[in-house]
């Protein structure tokens, strides 16, 4: 433990494993606050200003292992509840792996931070709140990006000349610090975020109800932010719906909104409204995805009708 510490500090940035459960007991929110007890207390202030990343425990039924990585902005006491805190989650930092991490692969711990000297995992494992050293932060984060050509921008490179092929550069391990600067990068969150609302609806526009896969083998959906990065919207799959190209531009442009039950409005701007509403899946409701945690929050569909859409 003390070497891993030493080598948290050596990098003056201190990096920490947050477990979290869909059910769980707690007042959590991961992209937004993390509620834990006084004796996680002195852990969770080490990560204050720097980057942590979320675990769903291996009991946990089909777990999603590594899932999630977000900032830590400040640790608050929680003023609703005696004895607990709150670590606040820095707006915009939060962004769910396009390829959630296992906390085993092969047999060997991710995390490797856990083992003791034997090479059997320590009892820091069952640590809600814990230290992470730069190494598994690092490790952690480069699986959870994923390869950039996993799942690729819907508008394919067809302009490149025949018998011609770009050389795909040898991948690079990316140090702890490089990889904190990774996360910032929009293109890098960008990708992340259409495999996560791609996965979620299983490639099908939630509006028509088509799956379209080009011949490339690509879905022709894309994934569109209820409430958009440039007004505060999170990388987040619960502010994302899968939609066609036309039916992307529509609900940006206010034309289609949604309502809280999930009905689909058609705007009385739209200037042709009984072709949109016959673009409309039958059921009249956007297809949303089975779990529930996946599905468009309340918060963010009626920003859309009183910011976006047209009525």
């Amino acid at each position: 433990m003390a070497a891993q510490r030493f080598s948290v500090m050596v990098l003056g940035m201190a990096f920490g494993v947050f477990i979290h459960r869909t059910d769980s007991i707690y007042d959590d929110v991961p992209s937004v606050k993390y509620q834990f007890p006084k004796n996680y207390l002195s852990r969770a202030q080490d990560c204050e200003g720097d980057w942590i990343v979320y675990l769903e425990p291996s009991k946990v039924k089909n777990t999603k292992g590594y899932f999630a990585v977000a900032k830590v902005q400040e640790i608050i006491p929680d003023p609703r509840h005696a004895d607990m805190y709150l670590a606040i989650i820095a707006p915009g930092t939060y962004l769910d792996f396009g390829d959630p991490v296992p906390f085993r692969d092969a047999g060997d711990v991710i995390e490797q931070g856990l083992l003791n000297d034997q090479g059997k995992i320590s009892g820091r494992a069952q640590s809600a709140v814990r230290p992470l050293s730069p190494a598994d932060f690092a490790r952690i984060v480069e699986r959870g990006l994923g390869r950039d050509d996993d799942i690729l921008p819907r508008i394919d490179s067809a302009g490149t000349a025949e018998g011609f092929r770009e050389e795909q550069s040898p991948f690079q391990h990316l140090s702890a610090g490089e990889r904190v600067r990774q996360l910032t990068n929009r293109a890098v969150r960008d990708r992340n975020f259409r495999k996560n609302v791609l996965r979620a609806y299983g490639e099908r526009c939630a509006i028509t109800g088509l799956r379209l896969i080009n011949g490339g083998g690509r879905a022709e959906v894309e994934a569109a932010h209820i409430r958009p990065v440039e007004h505060d919207g999170p990388d987040i799959v619960s502010n994302g719906i899968a939609l066609s190209g036309t039916a992307h531009w529509m609900f940006d442009r206010g034309l289609v909104g949604i309502a809280d039950d999930l009905a689909i409005l058609v705007s009385r701007q739209t200037n042709d409204a009984d072709t949109v509403r016959s673009m409309i899946n039958v059921s009249g409701k956007l297809l949303a995805p089975e779990r529930l945690a996946d599905r468009p929050r309340a918060e963010f569909l009626t920003w859309h009708r009183e910011n976006s859409f047209k009525l």
